[in-house]
């Protein structure tokens, strides 16, 4: 009996362990200088990929050949202080990979984002949750958006077109 009751309670232990890990939020960089916000975590269920979903906050028309409409709205970035960090989807956040975080898009998407500032235009793949600010539709690693050419900015606007 004594071994029974200290498997549960180690089990319990665990548990709770699970819990308040899952509880915690960690911060991010919205690509403005000296600004940073809260990243609430989500839970990981993936979402349709509802049309209404993918728009959310954002204009949409229905110029991309993909069965969702094409999102404009707001960019941010993000990098260094996560470089090495778990992102939603569990692999390992790479500031210089061409990757992306979307609050609904399932992960491993590929999506078009075009900065319209500048017509320069990048595929990248959806690892993580995000962004967490009204009016933005879509965080990328700091290498996106130095070649998107709005890393020095912090944010722009874009045309998100979902690929596959």
């Amino acid at each position: 009996m004594k071994s029974c009751n200290s498997t549960f309670r180690g089990a319990i232990g665990a548990g709770l362990i699970g819990v308040l890990a899952a509880c915690s939020t960690a911060e991010r960089h919205s690509g403005e200088s000296g600004s940073a916000f809260q990243r609430a975590e989500e839970p990981q269920t993936i979402q349709s990929r509802e049309a209404t979903a993918f728009t959310q906050g954002a204009h949409a028309d229905r110029t991309n050949a993909g069965s969702l409409p094409a999102s404009v709205g707001l960019a941010s970035w993000y990098g260094g202080q996560f470089h090495g960090r778990l992102t939603a989807s569990g692999e390992s956040f790479d500031k210089n990979a061409l990757t992306a975080a979307h609050r609904s898009l399932p992960f491993g998407t590929r999506v078009r984002v075009t900065n319209l500032a500048n017509g320069r235009s990048l595929l990248l793949t959806i690892n993580d949750r995000g962004p967490f600010v009204d009016g933005r539709i879509i965080d990328v690693s700091q290498r996106a958006a130095e070649q998107l050419g709005f890393k020095n900015k912090g944010i722009t606007r874009v045309r998100l077109e979902v690929m596959g």
